[in-house]
């Protein structure tokens, strides 16, 4: 399994805000053959591998602690999983053994975290034992001791071991978690992403242009006609990202340049937002993933709602057959309980236009809140349910977005931004194993049943007439 480190985030969501994962550290567990656990810090590359046979390390739970060398063992080894030699670390960055007796004696202990055994994690050490009381507590007291007997320089992860599912206590120098630099300036990166949306925004809403899209560069005019649809679809946008940012000031989370992923089907996917710091515990995260979803489907119900009960102006109104209405069970639904018998089956309406675009926004949130990967919705059940059944529910959800992009060609764009830029893993957090309080898990499971109510048909016909 593998647990980035340091994680730029959708916030990428592809989020609308979703979130697009460039090279980073990661902290990897990796299970080999012959039960063996291997940690490691890798920048996408090459992976220096720290291997230890792990019948040496399988140990009662209340054993005295077996004294296990830190050395690396000799020679290159094969990363199984990227098929790379891996790259051998500066020894200036590794835990001096010095350093590794201080933990294993002054800083873990029998309150907190009693250490049975440990392993080398290339420039950090990865210690099994038994955790005692809560763990959020235990974590707030190991790094306060660590930063009185250290200082700054390391960072502890509580996370789960997903050989046994037990808790593990990882220390790493803090400067092995630094995020890598690009090539092209976020801000001219993010603000081509912005250019490009734009455009596709005003397009999306100019129907006589989207049938040839070489007829735009001779009908630039036309795009003025797009303007309040795509203002509607960015202002639902710019509700979510807003959301997003403070909720994760208000927890402490970094957020970086938000890239706004273009659309030819329905304007923009979201934005991608990387995170630029480790975020503290799963009910930050959820805090800061829910955040977005809830706002914009809140703020895009609300425009739905208006569409359908004012009604539309001369010369703005928009003709479409009922049908369309049976594509999401949320739009047909609420069609269906405010306009009554006017909705029939084959009998095309006139209505506002508002309907149309706060549906995009609604479509864009859903889409985000699918729990697969890195989206909104894929960390939400990280942060409900665990890395394990996460990861679980997300295959699950690529893999039937996979049959529905044989038949919808915004599933199938998505599903390649998915398994491309967002299918993770989800970096590792500073304390993964306490639980959200109820209240926010009760959040996280209104977002995916939104995103459930907007992407599913509408299956009840639009008539009085009983069905044959």
């Amino acid at each position: 399994m593998n647990l980035p480190a340091v994680l730029p985030c959708c916030y990428s969501r592809l989020q609308c805000s979703p979130s697009i994962t460039p090279p980073t550290h990661f902290l990897r567990f990796v299970i080999r053959k012959k039960r063996s656990l291997v940690c490691r810090l890798s920048d996408n590359k090459k992976e220096d591998d720290s291997v230890q046979d792990d019948n040496n390390s399988h140990q009662d739970n209340d054993q005295p602690l077996e004294n296990t060398s830190l050395e690396n063992n000799d020679g290159p080894q094969l990363n199984e999983q990227t098929g790379v030699e891996p790259q051998q670390l500066d020894e200036s960055i590794r835990i001096p053994k010095e350093t590794v007796e201080i933990l294993r004696n002054q800083v873990f202990s029998f309150d907190t975290f009693f250490v049975t055994s440990q392993e080398p994690y290339e420039g950090g050490v990865l210690f099994k034992g038994n955790l005692r009381g809560q763990a959020a507590k235990t974590y707030e007291k190991v790094s306060k001791r660590m930063q009185e007997k250290l200082g700054d320089d390391y960072k502890l992860f509580l996370l789960i071991n997903p050989e046994d599912d037990k808790p593990v206590a990882v220390v790493v120098p803090r400067m092995t978690l630094q995020p890598e630099t690009t090539a092209v300036p976020e801000w001219f990166a993010a603000g081509a992403f912005g250019l490009v949306t734009v455009f596709t925004l005003l397009l999306r809403n100019v129907p006589a242009l989207q049938s040839n899209l070489l007829s735009v560069f001779d009908n630039l005019d036309l795009l003025k006609d797009g303007l309040p649809g795509a203002l509607t679809t960015a202002f639902l946008l710019g509700v979510h990202e807003v959301s997003h940012r403070l909720v994760a000031t208000e927890v402490g989370i970094k957020l970086g340049i938000p890239y706004f992923v273009p659309s030819w089907q329905i304007g923009c996917f979201g934005a991608i937002t990387r995170i630029l710091n480790v975020v503290p515990n799963r009910e930050d995260l959820l805090k800061v993933a829910a955040a977005g979803p809830l706002a914009g489907f809140s703020v895009g119900f609300i425009l739905l709602l208006s569409g359908f009960i004012l009604p539309p102006s001369d010369g703005i109104g928009i003709i479409v057959d009922p049908s369309v209405f049976h594509e999401s069970f949320l739009a047909g639904g609420t069609a269906k309980l405010l306009l009554g018998d006017v909705l029939q089956e084959g009998s095309p309406i006139l209505v506002n236009p508002l309907v149309i675009w706060a549906w995009a926004g609604l479509v864009i949130n859903a889409i985000n809140s699918i729990p697969a990967g890195e989206l909104d919705g894929g960390r939400i059940a990280f942060a409900m349910w665990g890395r394990k059944a996460s990861a679980r529910l997300s295959a699950l959800s690529i893999g039937l977005l996979g049959i529905s992009s044989l038949f919808n060609d915004v599933a199938f764009y998505w599903l390649v931004l998915i398994f491309f830029l967002q299918r993770g893993p989800i970096a590792p957090l500073s304390e993964e194993l306490t639980h959200p309080q109820t209240k926010y898990m009760a959040l996280g499971v209104v977002v995916l049943f939104l995103g459930l109510l907007v992407c599913l048909p509408y299956p009840f016909p639009f008539s009085n007439q009983p069905a044959l």
